[in-house]
């Protein structure tokens, strides 16, 4: 985690105006609302625009299998040193099919053994996207095995993720209840 504390704090149940309970509010019959919730629904209008695109994202509308999806998740989390989405796409990866060998071996990135070659070429347009804002040729045509609407969302993915790791990092989001932040993240 970049910061110990909250730069932005979370509301609390009581600070929630109507608008606020309402946006939160089929969350809150889900259990608990997360901390990224939160102190996002401090900006009601974002938050809403928020949702639907990453709702977009992590829905069946996205052609990604959700493997995959997690997969470059993971690695632009980790790339972005976002400990909070780490520690929480790392269940979701874990619901979605990866191994917990996959997902430590995703921080040794793509040229790490054991990894497939479609895995190998979507950490590597993840890491090329992470620090380039650019799928080069070679790994473009190493993604040749995905169909165009796949190679969209892949870009879209990992843009998302990266924003969502800059508004944890930088509004200091701290960790859900329940979460463990990963020893290779703290700072």
């Amino acid at each position: 985690m970049r910061l110990d504390k909250p730069r932005i704090a979370p509301l609390k149940d009581e600070e929630m105006g109507e608008e606020q309970k309402e946006m939160l509010g089929q969350r809150f019959q889900q259990g608990r609302v997360f901390n990224i919730f939160r102190t996002l629904a401090r900006a009601p209008k974002a938050y809403k625009r928020f949702m639907v695109y990453g709702g977009y994202i992590l829905s069946e509308h996205n052609d990604l299998p959700p493997r995959e999806r997690e997969l470059v998740i993971l690695r632009a989390g980790f790339n972005w040193k976002s400990g909070y989405e780490w520690a929480q796409h790392e269940r979701i990866g874990l619901d979605c099919g990866l191994t917990p060998a996959e997902i430590a071996r995703i921080k040794e990135g793509p040229d790490a053994e054991g990894w497939s070659k479609e895995d190998a070429a979507l950490l590597q347009a993840t890491d090329e996207l992470t620090s380039d804002a650019f799928i080069t040729d070679a790994t473009w045509a190493r993604l040749a095995f995905l169909p165009q609407k796949q190679k969209i969302d892949l870009v879209l993915t990992v843009g998302q993720y990266t924003q969502v790791s800059m508004l944890l990092n930088s509004l200091g989001i701290q960790l859900d209840e329940g979460l463990t932040l990963d020893p290779d993240l703290r700072k």
